[in-house]
């Protein structure tokens, strides 16, 4: 689910490649962060048409959400074309190719519920790396041939609406220019990559690579390297590297709560035997909180005897990756007690594998720093046991701040210095806005999205709609249960919600839809509510934006499950309700 390109060693400025033109982009590196090309991948096509491309729906973006979006959108028999920044499908597993790079949704939940494609494929591991997903969507692609309405190294820059002609005008950095009846934005929860603005960084001379601008031919082996961040990321990252680099030290704000993978090899036998069963799993997913086939216990942590609870507990931590959270008791997000009881166990189960007092102290500490749950639980192989070994260090950042980098390093508050060869940046993203803000779009009235947002906050209708926009449409977003979701999961119910107004509006004649504004605030009302009965808002993260500096803090979860979410939209788009629409 995490968010990465070849980069060139150490270049002076962050720079994106698009159609062999080097563009400086400094707002996306401040302060002129080293390491971020990102090359074409492949040999696509991204010819620049001479004439403007006419289509019933243009969709931005190939990864997951673009690509359901071209195959759900074809079966309305809508002409369909799609525009991807990047060489080659993927989204995030394009960009994806640091040191570890691995999704922790596990097989066979994360892949399309498409028989045809799911039918020749098969994972070599129960939780795939980049390589294997890359080549899975190279077999989507070959399966769907989704390639020839696609445009590569071809990044949006201004979408706007012409309301005599009711048609969306969409412009790229490569010169095309595309004209539709429906613009569908799949650009992605995790991509627009965030680099702080670091005192001094234009002065050191070493190598820095952020995670989203990786070099594949990088290697830590007899380095002093760098990571800042402890969160997915930045795990994923720090398991390889502290196995090669002479010395790795980590700094962070506070620790992730990590929980046990227990990856495995997946059989192709043992796969085909059980695509009988893909779709009930698949529905059963689907009509799930979390996209996956199970459930929370229908009691309370104080329900039970501390013997059966910790029999559960046990249970949950054997069956590996996200089971020890989404199959909990039911009470472990609402309450703090409850809450307190399933952060002990973990933290005992941490300090079974990192033996070092001191870092045990560091990164899974006797009082909880936040609620077990409240942000992202990544997932790790021997994360614990990496950091416990005496080539790895830890600094906590909260007690000495970095003050500044220096030609060699990094000069903390306190006077310590860290000379280190190299340096990764697992900073994170701007999450949820940062790729819709990017593009230039505006609404009706000609105001860009980038603007509205900054003044006003974050605004949608269902998660998948904007006033002021019409017959626009998003996946993958704020305001739904993104983060706490299985991404293509979601995405399918996002998609395929899409997919059914853009139906019911052609039969009915429709010309135009776009969601009111008082509907908008009555959607934001309804999912901060649902919320704060949790205690996800205890929590800063970039679940609510609180990881980018000057960016305003807002609910950006609908906490209700995937389920309940997806039942929402289909009573909400069955009257049109909270809808202005247009009739021919």
């Amino acid at each position: 689910m995490e968010p990465v390109p070849s980069a060139n060693t150490a270049p002076s400025n962050t720079k994106e490649v698009l159609n062999g033109e080097v563009l400086i982009s400094a707002d996306t590196a401040p302060n002129g962060a080293n390491g971020a090309v990102h090359e074409p991948r492949s040999d696509a096509n991204a010819n620049v048409p001479n004439d403007v491309i006419q289509c019933d729906c243009l969709i931005v973006g190939a990864g997951f959400s673009g690509i359901t979006a071209i195959h759900r959108f074809r079966q309305l028999g809508l002409k369909v074309k799609c525009f991807e920044s990047g060489g080659d499908f993927g989204g995030v597993w394009y960009w994806n190719r640091y040191p570890g790079a691995r999704v922790d949704s596990e097989a066979p939940f994360y892949q399309l519920n498409i028989p045809e494609v799911y039918r020749h494929w098969h994972f070599n591991q129960r939780f795939s790396d980049h390589k294997e997903l890359r080549q899975y969507m190279a077999h989507i692609d070959k399966t769907l041939d989704l390639r020839k309405d696609t445009f590569f190294n071809a990044r949006v820059v201004d979408a706007s609406w012409d309301q005599q002609a009711n048609l969306w005008t969409i412009k790229t950095t490569a010169g095309h220019i595309a004209q539709a009846k429906y613009l569908m934005l799949t650009s992605g929860l995790l991509h627009r990559t965030y680099t702080p603005d670091f005192p001094g960084l234009e002065n050191y001379k070493g190598e820095i690579h952020h995670s989203s601008a990786w070099p594949e031919d990088f290697s830590a082996k007899g380095k002093k390297v760098a990571i800042i961040g402890a969160g997915a990321t930045a795990v994923q990252i720090t398991q390889e590297l502290g196995k090669e680099a002479d010395e790795l030290t980590v700094f962070l704000r506070r620790p992730s709560y990590c929980l046990a993978m227990k990856q495995r090899t997946w059989t192709e036998e043992e796969q085909h035997t059980l695509k009988a069963f893909y779709p009930a799993m698949f529905k059963a997913g689907r009509d799930s909180a979390a996209g996956f086939p199970s459930a929370r216990q229908e009691v309370g942590v104080g329900d039970v005897s501390t013997e059966e609870r910790e029999a559960l507990f046990e249970d949950l931590w054997r069956r590996g990756g996200f089971n020890f959270a989404i199959s909990n008791y039911n009470n472990v997000a609402l309450d703090k007690d409850a809450n307190k009881v399933v952060y002990d166990f973990w933290r005992r189960k941490v300090c079974e594998r990192l033996t070092d007092p001191a870092k045990q102290k560091i990164m899974a500490p006797e009082i909880a720093p936040y609620y077990f749950g409240t942000k992202r639980t990544p997932l790790e192989q021997d994360y614990y046991e990496v950091l416990n070994q005496p080539n790895v260090s830890i600094h906590e950042l909260g007690k000495a701040p970095l003050k500044s980098f220096t030609e060699k390093g990094l000069l903390m508050d306190d006077g310590t210095e860290y000379d280190v060869d190299a340096v990764a940046l697992a900073t994170g993203f701007d999450s949820y806005s940062g790729s819709l803000t990017a593009m230039g779009l505006k609404d009706k009235n000609g105001t860009e999205l980038a603007q509205s947002w900054k003044e006003n906050g974050i605004s949608t209708y269902l998660g998948i709609m904007m006033a002021g926009f019409p017959n626009l449409f998003m996946a993958y977003t704020p305001h739904a249960p993104t983060a706490l979701s299985n991404g293509p999961t979601i995405i399918e119910a996002q998609v395929e919600t899409v997919a059914a107004i853009i139906a019911k509006l052609q039969a009915e004649n429709g010309k135009t839809i776009e969601p009111q504004h008082a509907a908008e605030e009555a959607w934001k009302q309804e999912i901060d509510t649902m919320s704060k009965y949790t205690l996800i808002p205890y929590t800063d993260s970039w679940w609510n934006g609180a990881n980018i500096p000057g960016k305003a803090r807002q609910n950006m979860i609908y906490v209700g499950g995937i389920n309940t979410y997806e039942q929402r939209m289909k009573d909400a788009i069955a009257g049109w309700t909270g809808f202005d629409v247009a009739t021919a």
